[in-house]
């Protein structure tokens, strides 16, 4: 099974209605794809309350895949004490319940920064989370290139697999060392997830931009690309019993409509567009 969905749901004009209200979006996101990354919880905790009533907008049979909040994986680059972190990794837990018990959360994905690289104490540091979040299921994503580099790749993989990380593959540029290669191996039996970022290169390593990511994830992915990753998906089917495939590619609002087409090339039904929006899509 190979589900299809977007980064976030507030900015995707192409599939919403014209004049529609922003507590509506989710509700019209769902008539399109039965999955979806929640990005806002990397940058705060939410209150369950948030998430419940995401649950009450979205079918049953819909999903979420939620970031991990900053302060979990190190982004912020401050240092906390051990009780911090466990009441951080409390707090964060008791906060997306809801989406637990009402059987919406996909897996948490925990992504780690650029400098994040592969060494004996970023290890015990992905122990540990697992540790703290229990039984929930985690996907990883690394940014540095020294967990997948040709004497790390199959220990990588091997120590995912041991631990019960899913892994989260990516399509982005090859900046070294603040990206990954494009490793086509599931680490998880049951769950894999695959992320588009876009090709981007020189967006990639922007500064001095107001905001970096309305030039990081600028790519609009071709269709020749998309029908390498249709084969790319039906080999990883191979290996794992579910992919879930998230387009982050959105600086230029390009996500939606590559996700339709990677819909089209897999032979997925989809529900037509709002006639004022098929001229976009074309």
């Amino acid at each position: 099974m190979i589900s299809i969905g977007l980064a976030g749901w507030g900015d995707h004009d192409l599939i919403y209605s014209k004049g529609i209200k922003p507590q509506q979006k989710l509700k019209e996101y769902n008539q399109y794809y039965s999955i979806v990354e929640v990005d806002s919880s990397y940058y705060a905790i939410h209150k369950s309350e948030l998430y419940e009533r995401w649950i009450s907008d979205t079918t049953s049979d819909f999903s979420f895949l939620i970031k991990a909040y900053q302060g979990l994986t190190g982004h912020t680059r401050q240092k906390y004490s051990d009780v911090e972190m466990d009441l951080m990794f409390q707090s964060f837990r008791e906060s997306i319940n809801p989406v637990i018990h009402a059987g919406k959360l996909k897996a948490v994905l925990f992504q780690y920064p650029p400098w994040f690289d592969c060494d004996r104490k970023n290890v015990n540091v992905l122990r540990l989370t697992k540790e703290r979040m229990s039984n929930i299921p985690l996907a990883l994503e690394f940014r540095h290139q020294s967990w997948f580099s040709p004497e790390m790749r199959e220990k990588t993989l091997s120590f995912m697999r041991q631990e019960g990380w899913i892994h989260s593959i990516c399509d982005e540029p090859q900046v070294f060392p603040g990206s990954i290669p494009t490793v086509l191996k599931p680490s998880n039996d049951d769950l894999t997830i695959v992320r588009f970022h876009g090709r981007n290169t020189q967006g990639w390593t922007s500064s001095g931009t107001t905001n970096w990511r309305e030039v990081r994830y600028l790519y609009r992915y071709s269709n020749e690309e998309l029908l390498e990753w249709k084969n790319n998906l039906e080999c990883l089917q191979k290996d794992t019993k579910e992919i879930c495939v998230i387009f982050n590619n959105n600086s230029g609002g390009d996500a939606a409509s590559n996700a339709f087409q990677l819909m089209d090339l897999l032979g997925h039904e989809k529900k037509d567009l709002p006639p004022q929006q098929i001229d976009l899509f074309e």
